[in-house]
């Protein structure tokens, strides 16, 4: 799981410059339209892929740190038995339904690849690289999303419902504030 972890981080800092860099492109293109009346071009487009990729290579980063977003206010006043069922059950339909994309995302890769496809924009950029490195990322999501479905599923097989939950359930208001805490603590 270490490693997945380091991948997902990496992946998350991938992600998150990609949107940097989009906004930063952006930003320059709206002064370059509004002091001397020209445009790059195709900052949209670019602004466009950077938020695909960049969402879907923060997923399994977010995963692992539990901040998907979750409407748990049923779920606290449920027995610890039927909570972890729930969180199995959650995680498997999230990773599932995901996974399904990335099959359907397959297909699109095929179709653009055989008719070599471009943007139709003034960039003509060549769909299968966008669509490439976001098919990455989401393959990264399923792949950590299936490790950290079995490494829960080997805690609770063990006995061990507490880890299995820190693991895969949703964060209580205690864990997120000790978080908070410690992350206070490193910026002094």
């Amino acid at each position: 799981m270490a490693g997945l972890f380091m991948l997902a981080r990496s992946g998350l800092w991938f992600g998150g410059a990609l949107i940097l860099l989009s906004a930063v492109l952006i930003g320059i293109d709206v002064f370059l339209r509004k002091v001397f009346v020209v445009s790059i071009g195709g900052a949209d487009e670019l602004a466009g892929y950077a938020l695909a990729i960049g969402t879907v290579w923060a997923l399994a980063a977010t995963l692992l740190e539990r901040g998907h977003i979750r409407i748990d206010s049923l779920y606290m006043l449920l027995p610890a038995p039927i909570r972890i069922v729930l969180d199995f059950v959650g995680l498997i339909l999230l990773v599932g339904f995901f996974a399904l994309v990335f099959w359907h995302g397959i297909g699109v890769f095929e179709q653009s690849w055989v008719s070599r496809s471009r943007s139709q924009s003034a960039l003509e950029t060549p769909l299968v690289i966008p669509q490439a490195i976001w098919l990455i990322g989401l393959a990264m999501f399923v792949l950590v999303g299936v490790a950290l479905f079995l490494a829960a599923l080997a805690r609770l097989v063990r006995g061990d419902r507490a880890g299995a939950s820190a693991m895969i359930g949703t964060r209580s208001s205690a864990e997120e504030v000790a978080e908070e805490v410690r992350a206070a603590e490193r910026r002094r």
